[in-house]
């Protein structure tokens, strides 16, 4: 089965650049992609990992698991069953409408005492203003305000969604000197941005400024990196071409602009060299 976006919520999950994606895979590794290496290096919700998988499936694939996405996976039952009984306690309640005292103590019981995996970023996307992080449960027990944003379908199981894809979890800096000097290995990076909002990656707090500065002494091409503009990733490549970096000469990119929230809009990048 092909996914066109993750199998449970994850933001910043990069489907509004999988045409862009395939098609620089498409023009750039020929055939089923015999002899590559393609590495997610901050896999996410490895919904680029399938993708390249699926696109090339005879390249060896590696999904980095910055975030321990697939073990969210493993529970999609867990959180469904949750999903239906939320569903049923908010039903009166209209979509994207605040939740009265009465039933948001209700919700919150129902969760206390649910019997099973309980996904944060399920809830948050269920129950908290758009755009809003859940960064531990007890947050959900200590809001002033929730609201009915539950789905109102379950979640499809993940079946065959990383078949082939092989997943490790390894610092980027671990990770990368073991493939760097392969020039039929991609690497395909999705960092934390810098100056932007890192609450929605669970491991954010260990990629700052000098993580960036680490990952950008390894990087060389093939690669496929994305960022944004609040970052200034452009500006610091084409400084870098200027101080004579010949990793990053000729780099090309597209842009796309997108949207949080109907406030939070910004512009996403992917970068790319071959």
């Amino acid at each position: 089965m092909k996914f066109n976006k993750a199998p449970l919520p994850f933001v910043g999950q990069k489907r509004n650049f999988l045409k862009q994606f395939a098609k620089v895979l498409n023009e750039n590794i020929d055939g089923q992609g015999e002899d590559w290496t393609i590495i997610d290096v901050f896999g996410g919700s490895g919904l680029l990992a399938h993708h390249a998988k699926r696109l090339k499936p005879n390249a060896r694939v590696i999904y980095n698991d910055f975030d321990n996405y697939a073990d969210r996976l493993a529970y999609i039952e867990d959180i469904n069953r949750l999903r239906q009984q939320l569903a049923v306690t908010v039903k009166d309640i209209p979509i994207k409408s605040k939740l009265d005292k009465r039933t948001q103590s209700l919700v919150i019981e129902q969760i206390r005492s649910f019997k099973g995996y309980i996904d944060l970023g399920s809830l948050q996307t269920w129950l908290l203003f758009s755009g809003d992080i859940l960064e531990n449960l007890d947050q959900i027990y200590k809001e002033s305000v929730l609201y009915n944003r539950v789905k109102k379908s379950d979640y499809p199981l993940a079946t065959g969604y990383l078949d082939g894809v092989e997943v490790v979890s390894k610092s980027f800096d671990v990770l990368l000197p073991d493939y760097v000097d392969n020039e039929n290995t991609l690497l395909v990076l999705d960092p934390p941005y810098l100056f932007s909002e890192q609450k929605a990656y669970r491991k954010a707090e260990e990629f700052r400024f000098i993580s960036f500065i680490k990952l950008m002494t390894l990087i060389r091409p093939p690669f496929i990196l994305f960022s944004n503009k609040h970052s200034e990733i452009l500006e610091y490549l084409d400084y870098a071409i200027e101080q004579k970096d010949e990793r990053f000469a000729g780099y090309d990119f597209c842009a796309i602009n997108a949207t949080i929230s109907k406030k939070r809009t910004y512009k996403d990048y992917m970068i790319y060299k071959f």
